[in-house]
């Protein structure tokens, strides 16, 4: 009887080691079950023998031993479809695939302000390794439409004919439309330069790596750089790092905005992004349906666009920008008129206007931003709709003007129009080291306005009569 009290004692102590065991055992993780590499078609890898779910990385070992990084991003059967994130070669058939633990995470910190990094969050910019602590899933989280602050604050852009004649709205999501060649990164680089931000996030997805030197340098500058967050992309990655690009552009973006500030998310551009996935989901089997891009593409636009945007309340904001390659001034492309559809609004440059040396040429008939009403008084939106009237009509008898078939006085709508034509143009340009905030934007056009109706002699204080010699066309 005396030694139950022992017996008792060793029975909870063994209970105990049990349970610790069980504990541990719990957290151990199951041995990797490698597979091989079984076909590779283009930049696909068709592997056998080991699974892994959508998105999980696997390491394939080539001939020499070294490892090549993939991402899953499909599966038929027993088989698994991946797609490299780095350069590949030395391949052969039959090499290893080992799947690995970690996942698709972003660093992020306010470290990462002044840096450059590339698709896989790797620094570019020779300033050693990155001090990030935190991170965040790539994908991003879902926010309740319900939950997010309703969009009523200006936003100064720095530009006269966006703050006058298109606003912004704090927390709004607009395209830029343009060719090639008629000013997109120019008029990018003024945005980023003079908006009032916290926090300015590149992502340039898809460019050439020249651009890339050029932007970060030249039209960013050294004391932009200093708070903003530069993700690079080049043309020469592979689609799945262009894609893994513009979602960590936007995962910092959300970072930022979840600590209460306000960013600037620039994105060029959303048209590459869209070629990416169209090449990744071609490489796996999916049917092509519009103009060659699968419904996977248009799937994912919104599931990038929707994480921009207000977040819930007593957090920040996320203006973004993303730029839409409109190929061969085509308008009706279908990532466009998708674009169209999912923004809050679309700012288009016009290559006629770039072309008469008018910068940023921005064309004021097809661009609108849908929330000018909500952010804007009533004798605002007065205003820009009669500059609006006033612009379409000469642009309309615009032929009739220029050979000589309109005569002076038939119509006074059309004298006016041809009157105020040489001041509304000199009002839309802008010199790109030149900033004009938001106030300063209103009066000058109310100052065009007046000089219609008035006939003074002088346009508006501070507008250049000429057009400015210094405007340079860009990218």
């Amino acid at each position: 009887m005396q030694d139950e009290p022992l017996i008792e004692k060793a029975g909870q102590d063994w209970m105990t080691a049990l349970a610790r065991i069980g504990s541990d055992s719990r957290r151990l993780t199951r041995p990797v079950v490698e597979g091989v590499l079984t076909r590779m078609v283009g930049l696909t890898l068709e592997a056998a023998g080991c699974q892994a779910p959508i998105g999980a990385r696997c390491d394939v070992v080539n001939s020499g031993g070294e490892r090549v990084e993939t991402e899953v991003v499909g599966f038929s059967g027993e088989s698994l479809y991946l797609m490299p994130t780095s350069e590949v070669h030395g391949l052969v058939p039959n090499a290893r695939v080992i799947p690995t633990r970690h996942g698709s995470d972003v660093l992020v910190g306010p470290e990462l302000l002044g840096r450059v990094i590339d698709g896989r969050g790797r620094p570019l910019d020779d300033r050693g390794p990155l001090r990030a602590r935190h991170k965040i899933a790539l994908q991003g989280r879902e926010i309740n439409p319900l939950a997010r602050t309703p969009i009523r604050e200006v936003l100064d852009v720095g530009v006269r004919a966006i703050n006058a004649l298109c606003p912004i709205g704090r927390g709004q999501r607009m395209g830029l439309f343009a060719g090639s060649g008629v000013g997109k990164s120019v008029l990018l680089g003024m945005m980023t330069r003079y908006t009032e931000a916290d926090i300015v996030v590149v992502g340039l997805i898809g460019e050439r790596g020249r651009e890339v030197k050029e932007f970060v340098q030249e039209i960013l500058g050294e004391q932009g750089l200093r708070k903003a967050v530069v993700v690079a992309a080049p043309a020469d990655s592979s689609p799945l790092m262009r894609i893994h690009g513009a979602m960590q552009a936007t995962s910092i973006a959300e970072y930022f905005r979840d600590q209460g500030k306000n960013v600037l998310l620039l994105m060029d551009s959303l048209t590459r992004f869209a070629q990416a996935q169209r090449e990744i989901a071609l490489a796996i089997g999916e049917p092509p349906a519009t103009k060659g891009y699968p419904p996977s593409v248009f799937a994912r636009l919104p599931q990038l666009v929707e994480r921009a945007g207000n977040g819930a309340q007593n957090s920040g904001s996320i203006t973004a920008f993303y730029t839409v390659l409109v190929e061969g001034d085509d308008h009706a492309d279908p990532i466009a008129d998708a674009a169209r559809a999912i923004l809050d609004g679309h700012i288009v440059l016009s290559r006629q206007l770039a072309e008469t040396g008018v910068y940023p040429a921005i064309d004021i008939e097809a661009s609108i931003s849908r929330l000018t009403p909500q952010i804007t008084t009533p004798e605002h939106m007065n205003m820009t709709q009669d500059f609006r009237r006033i612009y379409s009509l000469y642009q309309q008898n615009r032929d009739l003007i220029s050979v000589g078939a309109y005569q002076p006085g038939s119509d006074p709508d059309i004298d006016l129009a041809v009157r105020m034509q040489p001041q509304m143009i000199d009002f839309i340009g802008q010199d790109m080291n030149q900033s004009v905030d938001f106030d300063a934007s209103r009066e000058q056009l109310d100052a065009v306005l007046d000089y219609g109706t008035d006939d003074d002699s002088s346009p508006v204080a501070g507008l250049p009569v000429e057009p400015d010699a210094n405007l340079v066309a860009g990218g």
